[in-house]
């Protein structure tokens, strides 16, 4: 059965931001790091753990 992807892109003036979501263990991953690796600071990580 293939993988399920949703696939969601954000735009702001020249920015654009992308997402990836898939089934599995709940990690984030950004730019190739850890969660904890590209925020350094716990408020951040907060903020995109939120809903």
């Amino acid at each position: 059965m293939a993988e399920k992807v949703f696939y969601a892109t954000g735009r702001r003036k020249t920015s654009v931001a992308r997402v990836y979501l898939k089934q599995g263990k709940g990690s984030v991953v950004v730019n190739e790091q850890t969660l904890e690796n590209y925020f350094g600071r716990e408020t951040a990580r907060m903020i995109v753990l939120q809903p």
